[in-house]
């Protein structure tokens, strides 16, 4: 979403943009069984979490803004946690080798967008792994996910779950600056290798 005060999508001054700071929303995450649910992916398969072995990393984000297109709202910079879902796509993009290199056996994004808004994004972005949507909100609500509030949207809020075999393994919310989540999530697998049987 481009903003009069910031309109490239993928460089953005973090020291304009508030900081989301921890509400308690993810508290209750980490050790969950991930229930099956079913998302639209944007490679036309359906993902059901709950069903994937081995390590999955999915990193959730409020909605991805198009070039040239006015954000959902015109405050959208004001929004701790609002901004930066395109750089926060590109940092896994950019690190998405060395994410399945240590370890991740897949990587998704997860936004409430529907899929072909999110289609969009991956062929702009090159995205090498697909968004999943949950434009539903099955999966917010069956595991009471982060959200924000905008404009009328009910969007994921900026998180990262890395599940193993169904569970939740660890969680990184609040994420700020976006552009580093990818990096934080990648120095967590390294130092948290997963048993080989």
């Amino acid at each position: 979403m481009v903003s009069p005060a910031q309109p490239n999508l993928e460089t953005v001054d973090w020291s304009k943009v508030p900081a989301p700071v921890d509400d308690g929303a993810a508290r209750h995450l980490t050790g969950a069984t991930i229930p099956d649910v079913a998302l639209a992916a944007t490679d036309g398969s359906t993902v059901s979490l709950a069903r994937l072995k081995g390590l999955t990393v999915v990193f959730a984000y409020p909605r991805t803004g198009r070039p040239g297109q006015p954000s959902l709202a015109p405050d959208w910079d004001k929004v701790p946690g609002a901004r930066g879902c395109t750089p926060q796509s590109c940092a896994f993009r950019d690190l998405h080798a060395e994410l399945r290199a240590a370890g991740a056996s897949q990587v998704f994004g997860l936004s409430t967008q529907d899929t072909a808004y999110q289609q969009e994004a991956v062929s702009r972005l090159h995205l090498p792994f697909p968004l999943l949507s949950d434009e539903k909100l099955a999966l917010v609500h069956a595991l009471n996910l982060p959200t924000m509030h905008v404009a009328g949207h009910t969007l994921t809020a900026r998180f990262a779950l890395v599940i193993d075999d169904g569970r939740i393994a660890h969680v990184f919310y609040p994420v700020f600056p976006p552009d580093r989540n990818a990096t934080d999530v990648l120095a967590w697998l390294k130092a948290n290798p997963r048993p080989t049987s």
